[in-house]
């Protein structure tokens, strides 16, 4: 039985970290399209193509999982409306007004709503060796972006791109706190579709009106900005979703989210990888630095700050 449960909390943790994986490469995508197709026609064909390649796979499970649905449609729709209506979409508007250094330096916000969150909703201890990893992780992170240059911070001036950020981060703390409620009987598959399917309908007069809009029309589809689309449906958006919510299912939002601090170790190896980059010194600390809290902030010794 505990081997079981080790192999679990594994599982876990592995689905976590390819969560992340999937999703820091949803910034990069994302980031080389903005210009040719405004935010909400983004987020709507994004979880247009998750639904279309999902659906084959989850129709009929969602029909047998039906009267479930039902009984559960007020939790859905508001995990639906906050994980794929809200998140993105929040996060692609915010690109048009903020920075990428105040979007990143406000993303890692996350997991310290997610723990503060987790209290008060679960009832779990703030640990010390939670609020040590939270510190490191962060030190790091903001070591990666200012190059170590910290007197950055202190030119930093915020714009309406920064409250629609924060209250992306905030958004998705909540989320990931509610997939700790999933119904245990609906499955995986149902649950997903019926999501994504409430959250695209939700989407949908807004991408009505956007499209109506002369101010935010589709400036050109290529085939680059076809296979943006494809990579953010299929893999920042269906693969990385069903992996995190078995992530937090297995090992919970709190520990689920540390691991999201490790996004910009993948997306500094995926620009060295696909843009050439280069990784130099400061880039390395920073990883060790991140490394290092994310395994303190899952250790399982009992400090309790309370």
């Amino acid at each position: 039985m505990k081997e079981n449960n080790k192999n679990l909390v594994i599982y876990g943790y592995l689905s976590a970290i390819a969560a992340t994986l999937f999703w820091s490469g949803n910034f990069t995508v994302a980031r080389g399209v903005i210009e040719s197709i405004p935010p909400v026609s983004l987020a709507f064909w994004r979880w247009m193509t998750a639904v279309i390649i999902l659906m084959p796979f989850a129709l009929t499970k969602l029909f047998s999982d039906w009267n479930i649905i039902k009984s559960n449609i007020k939790y859905i729709t508001i995990t639906s409306i906050l994980g794929i209506s809200l998140f993105n979409t929040l996060i692609y508007i915010a690109s048009h007004t903020t920075t990428a250094i105040n979007l990143s330096l406000i993303a890692i916000t996350f997991p310290v709503f997610i723990i503060v969150f987790s209290k008060y909703i679960f009832n779990e201890p703030i640990t010390l060796n939670k609020w040590m990893g939270i510190i490191l992780v962060a030190g790091g992170v903001i070591t990666l972006i200012t190059k170590a240059d910290f007197s950055i911070l202190k030119s930093i001036s915020f714009s309406i791109g920064d409250l629609w950020m924060l209250l992306a981060a905030i958004i998705f703390a909540i989320y990931s706190i509610l997939l700790k409620k999933k119904p245990v009987k609906l499955s995986t598959r149902s649950f997903q579709l019926s999501t994504f399917i409430i959250g695209l309908l939700f989407l949908l007069p807004f991408y009505i009106w956007e499209s109506l809009n002369t101010n935010f029309q589709i400036q050109s589809v290529s085939n680059n900005t076809l296979l943006s689309i494809l990579y953010l449906g299929l893999f920042a958006s269906l693969f990385s979703y069903v992996l995190w919510g078995k992530a937090v299912a297995t090992i919970g939002p709190t520990k689920s989210s540390i691991i999201y601090y490790t996004l910009p170790i993948f997306s500094g190896l995926l620009a060295y990888i696909m843009l050439g980059e280069k990784i130099e010194v400061i880039h390395i600390i920073s990883m060790l630095l991140i490394m290092a809290g994310v395994l303190t902030a899952m250790s399982e010794r009992k400090f309790s700050s309370n």
